[in-house]
């Protein structure tokens, strides 16, 4: 291939149009063919040599608002006969905005000499300059453009006659006055994009020779490498390409791992948390889950199963073996205060060793229209759109990360074509235009989906209650769910990417009930030792306060703990300030009771 898409529509339109305007990549590199060897060249130094040699301009000039005219290419005298003044490639000539436009018609109308004049940061003018002489300006570069006409140029060459043009390189299309490009035939807008498969294969083929390793691999090994290579640097620039060869070479990463030298580049960190998981913490997961997560024995084996799933990379790889999807997702459905967001965390404590990797977020909060922007920031020109999404950001300052979606049936149904992004591609990219992956992150759901439903007179209704055996709570809530996401939202594909890590909670029973209860009253006991050096003897009223805290299981887990803070710590700190107990004692309760709806509790 010759020349890119863009450059071949230069060819082909210079004879028929004065003006074009290049917008979108403008700042990356590309690769052409000169004396059969590929050349990776920024934009200017590529339009210099299409212009010169395949378009046979005399003259090519680049102009840089605050910097002046530069010559790029052509003798500086046939310079000088076209527009009038001395230019060469060493020094800049400054000009003014009005002077510069001066210098644009010139050589617009030069009939001696074929001008070519690429016009660099044209979008950064309104930045740098007043809105009226931006205004005249770009008005005396429209006349021109409609006065304007072929030339044969020094050659006086009919099959090379051609417009004297000007080259706008701009950051987006928009950035250009409506007036000035929309319904105008004398200009040709063209879309640089990011780099497809064609030119990520020229540079990577051409600079892959210098990663370790190239030479001792065998050919179809290589090629599978480089194959790789090209396809999971879809949407980079050919710059980052570069920079992620450039990585791989300064830190010894062979061909066949270059998925490594990817991964680091676009997490931006090198240390790989997963990594650092001891394998006795996977091999005792169950058991180390369940010490802070009672009565939920599916959930947890299911947990342990993406876990270490996750740790030996293997989630999504039936798909792709380089799969860029996060470590794993799961879905807990259930009751209130059953464990769920308990379970969230104690898998970050697990696999990260704190809970500081543990980014939560209620989606409650996210339930009115443009609540994405939230997540993933405003787009430019909105209130907010410095500052980034609280997702996009946390990921950014944490890519290994489990993340919590509480409630993800009170979320905007704008929101769920986000989670779709994040589960089937791995990434998303922000208001800012900046993609942030979520491949190092474990991705966690909580749903209250299918315990309560609405009746015909628009009551609230419970449809599960811990009187029902776990099978028909289990297959109620699944029920529910699937009914929510494929004729409420029409999300099926949602559930799909989920498949099947959706767990359902059970009810929290009697004999789980005491389990949780204990590990509570342990807890307050054992705060009380640490924090003030106070034994408690509970024996006289841990009967009481078992039947009190755990009579009622309707709210769960969190509602013991609510129980004891009422019935036990309220009174227990009050009969703490009243006997005026000091540090290192030993305390007896004595009696539980309670008084006119009032828990007093007597010590000795």
């Amino acid at each position: 291939m010759k020349n890119l898409k863009w450059a071949r529509e230069i060819e082909r339109f210079v004879a028929v149009k004065p003006q074009f305007i290049l917008w979108g990549n403008i700042y990356d590199i590309y690769p052409k063919y000169i004396d059969e060897m590929v050349h990776s060249l920024s934009l200017n130094n590529y339009l210099k040599h299409l212009l010169r040699v395949d378009c046979a301009y005399d003259v090519i000039i680049s102009y840089e608002p605050l910097i002046g005219f530069r010559l790029l290419e052509g003798e500086e005298e046939d310079c000088k006969l076209a527009i009038g003044k001395k230019i060469t490639a060493d020094k800049p000539l400054r000009a003014s905005l009005e002077q510069c436009g001066e210098i644009l018609e010139s050589a617009v109308e030069s009939s001696e000499i074929s001008v070519a004049v690429i016009f660099n940061f044209s979008s950064r003018l309104r930045d740098i300059e007043q809105e009226i002489k931006i205004n005249e300006f770009f008005y005396n570069a429209f006349r021109v453009m409609q006065n304007a006409s072929p030339k044969l140029g020094k050659e006086q060459n009919i099959e090379n006659m051609k417009f004297n043009s000007i080259f706008w390189l701009m950051d987006k299309e928009s950035d250009f006055p409506d007036w000035y490009s929309i319904d105008n035939p004398h200009i040709k807008i063209l879309s640089l994009a990011k780099p497809d498969s064609i030119i990520r294969d020229m540079i990577i083929n051409r600079l892959s020779t210098r990663i370790k390793g190239f030479d001792k691999m065998e050919e179809q090994k290589r090629d599978e490498s480089i194959n790789h290579f090209i396809d999971q640097t879809n949407g980079l620039y050919a710059n980052e390409i570069i920079s992620i060869i450039s990585m791989a070479q300064k830190e010894n990463i062979e061909l066949d791992k270059i998925n490594e030298a990817i991964k680091r580049y676009k997490l931006g960190i090198i240390e790989n948390e997963w990594a650092k998981i001891p394998k006795e913490k996977l091999l005792n997961a169950q058991k180390l889950l369940n010490n802070r997560v009672k009565g939920q024995h599916k959930a947890i084996v299911k947990a342990s199963e993406v876990i270490k799933r996750a740790f030996f990379n293997l989630s999504g790889t039936q798909y792709s073996k380089y799969s860029n999807r996060p470590k794993g997702a799961l879905f807990f459905a259930g009751p209130t205060g059953v464990g769920k967001t308990e379970l969230a965390k104690s898998i970050t404590n697990l696999l990260f060793g704190s809970e500081t990797n543990y980014i939560r977020f209620d989606m409650s909060e996210f339930s009115k229209d443009h609540s994405d922007q939230r997540l993933i920031g405003a787009p430019p020109g909105y209130v907010g759109y410095d500052m980034g999404g609280e997702l996009t950001n946390a990921i950014k300052q944490n890519p290994f990360s489990v993340v919590l979606f509480d409630e993800i049936e009170k979320a905007h149904p704008k929101i769920m074509d986000i989670f779709l992004q994040i589960l089937d591609d791995g990434r998303i990219t922000s208001g800012r235009g900046e993609t942030v992956y979520f491949s190092e992150a474990l991705i966690i759901f909580t749903s209250n989906l299918g315990i309560y439903d609405i009746d015909e007179s628009g009551r609230r209704v419970q449809t599960v209650d811990n009187d029902m055996p776990y099978d028909e709570v289990s297959r109620t809530i699944l029920n529910s769910i699937n009914n929510y996401f494929k004729f409420n939202l029409q999300r099926p594909e949602i559930l799909n990417r989920i498949g099947e890590n959706i767990v359902v909670f059970d009810f929290i029973r009697e004999d789980v009930a005491i389990e949780i209860f204990e590990k509570m009253l342990d807890s307050i006991t054992q705060n009380l030792q640490e924090s003030h050096q106070i034994e408690m003897d509970i024996a006289k009223i841990k009967s009481t306060l078992q039947i009190e805290s755990t009579k009622n299981l309707s709210m769960g887990g969190r509602g013991i703990g609510n129980q004891l803070e009422k019935i036990f710590i309220n009174p227990l700190s009050t009969a703490l300030v009243q006997h005026n107990i000091q540090k290192n004692s030993k305390i007896e309760l004595q009696e539980l009771k309670e008084e006119d709806g009032i828990w007093i509790l007597e010590l000795t």
